[in-house]
């Protein structure tokens, strides 16, 4: 009997050592995705941690005006780096396997310039419009407004810093200031405060947020500046700063990747237009309860960007499928099976923010739909962002952001939050279905879970 368990677990044994030990890219793939992956569960516990702690301490009315202004920093932080944080890592790889080592220096420091230049143009902009605007803004949102303004450049920064470092395979350095230290930093801060006897409003908190942002990504940078490699040669001359060259790549991505937070986040911000702080802060607390499922989209997605880029622009297409297959698999069914635990948690994760907070409950089951929705065809948006298709992709979300706000403007204030949800959800539904049809009409290659693995036909 030990001996057939023994037998039958050998093919198992067999392929964890491939995954730990072996060389293939598919390997290095899971590698780097069972790390972030780790990483993002540990972030996604951490951060819902974070959200419970706010909500208990700041109470429904202030927790509400700080998820408005901290959702407004990460959009932002999107547009902020001017496709960056995407675009190096197709640049990087390319420029060192070319030996470009000069240009490679100049976009490592010009990307980070550029993204921390529009940000704090942004920022600027940001809190001119605030103040332009007078008793159009609620006046309890003016100054965590401007608070949360001057966090945006080095939350700018910090996430092309992250790209920098996924594209070396770095995957603590990319992840960890993001999804560990600054969510610890932000806590501790909180905590302190409130030991010393700070009362615990949404301004105090962004002010925290700030110094918790900034020193995470200022510590970022040095340990990032002595982890990359010295290259010989590798002096920039003025014809490697080549702006115009990056923006042209980095631009098109740019409405990817913003359009694509804008599906997943301006629902709160619409939700504020409507509905009270309060109503603001339950939405958020609903709509943060499936992150703790798609949490697994954004691991294989971070872990597989890149790789898209090298089989692609290879040439490997037959390889290029099956990874595609690969990584459906990888993001689909554990996030079914973290969605089939969340439906019954769900009162119980909600009860945690505090009174109230149950009422989220219906909107959060119709989110966790359009999470599944989203994770039906895997990173299929870094596919297609990655083969050249980064201008058909972000038509895609141009179209779902326009679905989106016209439904929520629509359905708010006939059903309130749960409307957000609606519109929020049937974006997703749609989101999915365009990427995999560009990605079969123009690539060849179908990323829905339920497609025919390449090289098998389909029934």
């Amino acid at each position: 009997m030990p001996a057939a368990l023994f037998s039958r677990a050998q093919p198992l044994l067999a392929r964890c050592e491939e995954i730990l030990k072996g060389e293939p890219d598919a390997s290095r793939a899971q590698r780097m995705a069972l790390t972030v992956f780790a990483i993002r569960v540990l972030g996604a516990v951490l951060a819902y941690a974070m959200q419970v702690i706010l909500a208990r301490l700041m109470g429904g009315y202030e927790y509400g005006i700080y998820v408005v202004v901290w959702t407004l920093v990460v959009v932002l932080g999107v547009f902020a780096p001017l496709g960056f944080s995407s675009s190096v890592l197709r640049l990087i790889p390319e420029y060192r396997a070319q030996g470009r080592h000069g240009r490679l220096s100049a976009l490592l420091v010009g990307s980070r310039l550029a993204g921390g230049l529009a940000a704090t143009g942004i920022a600027l902009a940001g809190i001119l419009a605030v103040w332009l605007a007078g008793d159009l803004i609620a006046s309890h949102y003016v100054l965590p407004l401007a608070l949360g303004a001057v966090c945006l450049p080095l939350f700018t920064i910090g996430s092309i810093q992250d790209g920098i470092a996924r594209a070396h395979d770095w995957p603590l350095l990319a992840m960890l200031p993001t999804f560990i230290w600054r969510p610890l930093a932000i806590l501790v801060g909180l905590a302190a405060a409130a030991f010393a006897g700070i009362p615990a409003t949404a301004t105090n908190a962004c002010i925290v947020t700030i110094l918790a942002t900034w020193g995470v990504t200022l510590a970022q940078m040095l340990v990032l500046s002595r982890a990359l490699p010295r290259e010989p040669g590798a002096r920039p001359a003025r014809g490697d700063w080549t702006y115009r060259d990056w923006l042209r790549l980095s631009l098109p991505i740019l409405l990817v990747e913003g359009f694509f937070q804008l599906i997943t986040s301006a629902d709160v911000v619409m939700v504020s237009l409507w509905e009270s702080p309060q109503q603001v802060a339950i939405y958020f607390a609903a709509s943060k309860t499936p992150a703790l499922a798609h949490f697994v989209y954004f691991a294989v997605r971070s872990a597989s960007a890149h790789r898209y880029s090298r089989l692609y622009h290879g040439g490997s297409r037959d390889e290029l499928g099956s990874f595609v297959h690969d990584t459906a698999r990888w993001t689909f069914w554990p996030t079914l099976a973290l969605c089939a635990l969340l439906v019954p948690a769900g009162p119980l994760l909600l009860s945690l923010f505090g009174p109230g907070f149950l009422a989220g409950y219906p909107a959060m089951l119709i989110l966790l739909a359009g999470v599944l929705a989203r994770a039906s065809v895997g990173p299929a948006d870094a596919l297609l962002t990655m083969a050249d298709q980064q201008g058909r992709c972000a038509r895609t979300y141009v179209l779902a952001f326009s679905i989106n706000i016209a439904l929520n403007v629509t359905l708010i204030p006939l059903l309130g939050i749960d409307g957000a949800a609606i519109a929020t959800a049937a974006a997703m539904v749609f989101e999915a279905g365009a990427l995999r049809h560009q990605a079969r009409r123009h690539l060849g290659v179908d990323p829905f879970i339920l497609g025919a693995r390449p090289g098998r036909t389909a029934p």
